[in-house]
């Protein structure tokens, strides 16, 4: 028995840590040839090689998403490397400016979304000829609770992530007939490294937020994420997967 992405070629923006990290280990060691791409190239060839050591093939792309010219060299690179391109999970993603909107600087609202926004639309528009070229393909864009709920501290990255959450929709309705799903997935709060270093009571602050008493790990967003870019979800486009613990049920 084959593995579930044997002769399927993948692109993960923000694959060198956290959620794409995963996503991107995950798909080689289910037989994909992945293109792991981050604003960080040298994260990004550890999480190569490790997949190399795993017996799995990989290469590293660094790119900033929120230059259209580092995307398209990404889909490029997928293309030149491995012949074509079938799946991609964009996923790159930054925090960005906190406070009441009147404290957020013009700046840093532009910088997060051309990032968080721009950049899973420049993903798209490049990814997706390429993937008509193959026959069609699945996509799966990171939004976050904050995707589908407010946060009045967060105003630029929930409208950035309520953004991804339309354009998913948008974009799986235009392509549903062409062989080309589109899905979003909407994570809770993710116990990674950047939590490593915060006081235990706010630690314990977010825990408290999640029903299910605990964090979620950035294994169990990568098992959804396979599971919709997968031929298992052959029926399911422009969803909105939710993996949060119960946070957006309250």
């Amino acid at each position: 028995m084959g593995k579930k992405f044997d002769g399927k070629v993948a692109l993960v923006t923000g694959g060198a840590s956290g959620i794409g990290r995963a996503v991107a280990l995950a798909l080689a060691a289910k037989g994909a040839k992945v293109v792991v791409a981050d604003i960080h190239l040298e994260p990004a060839q550890a999480v190569v090689e490790e997949i190399r050591q795993a017996g799995g093939t990989a290469v590293a792309v660094a790119g900033n998403v929120g230059k259209p010219e580092d995307v398209k060299a990404a889909v490029d690179a997928a293309v030149a490397e491995f012949g074509a391109l079938h799946l991609a999970f964009n996923n790159a993603g930054i925090g960005g400016p906190l406070g009441p909107i009147t404290d957020i600087t013009i700046e840093g609202y532009h910088q997060l979304m051309d990032v968080n926004l721009h950049g899973v639309f420049y993903s798209m528009y490049y990814e997706i000829p390429e993937m008509l070229k193959a026959g069609g393909g699945s996509i799966v864009n990171n939004s976050s609770i904050l995707g589908l709920v407010g946060e009045a501290s967060a105003v630029p990255y929930v409208t950035a992530k309520h953004g991804v959450t339309g354009m998913t929709r948008a974009v799986a309705l235009a392509y549903a007939n062409q062989g080309i799903r589109v899905n979003s997935v909407h994570p809770g709060y993710i116990d990674t490294p950047l939590l490593a270093g915060i006081p235990q009571e706010m630690y314990d602050g977010l825990v408290a937020l999640h029903p299910i008493g605990r964090l979620g790990t950035s294994e169990e967003v990568a098992t959804y994420v396979l599971f919709l870019l997968s031929d298992d979800a052959s029926f399911v486009t422009g969803s909105q997967g939710v993996v949060d613990g119960g946070y957006t049920t309250r």
